[in-house]
């Protein structure tokens, strides 16, 4: 099993959300929020900074699948920018985190209900739900790895 911490990432139209988790990989914290630029490669190297500068051996990235389960343009879109961060990660001297994805079906909305019970304002919600919901998405895929049991 993969040590370190991992990097949560949640693509968004206009806002990219980013989580951490600790290094023991139990549990997933909001980090902050990159603003969407039209520049895919910085974007990468944004994220991948980010994951340097914290010391991440993984980076997972929200996979936006249909409801159904299916590949819609959301989920193309994503895929293409998780190909410009693998390239941009490996265009790099220093050693490539590994590049995963996960569904992230639901987790803007999960986060969006969570911060309204606990009467976060609309105003501050829209500032907090991308790396909310790049939390609810890393701890969905951090539940799903096995632990390593402590002696």
């Amino acid at each position: 099993m993969t040590d370190g911490r991992v990097l949560g990432v949640d693509l968004g139209e206009r806002r990219v959300g980013l989580a951490l988790s600790d290094a023991g990989r139990v549990l997933a914290s909001p980090y902050s929020v990159l603003a969407r630029t039209r520049d895919r490669s910085g974007l990468a190297r944004a994220i991948l900074d980010v994951a340097r500068d914290e010391e991440c051996s993984t980076i997972v990235v929200g996979l936006p699948l249909s409801l159904d389960g299916t590949m819609g343009r959301a989920a193309h879109s994503a895929m293409a920018e998780v190909e410009a961060l693998r390239t941009r990660a490996g265009a790099g001297a220093v050693p490539v985190p590994e590049i995963v994805v996960h569904d992230e079906r639901l987790t803007t909305v999960t986060a969006t209900h969570a911060l309204i019970e606990a009467g976060v304002k609309r105003q501050a919600r829209r500032a907090l739900v991308d790396k909310v919901a790049a939390a609810v998405m890393l701890q969905a895929w951090l539940d799903t790895r096995p632990r390593s049991d402590p002696e």
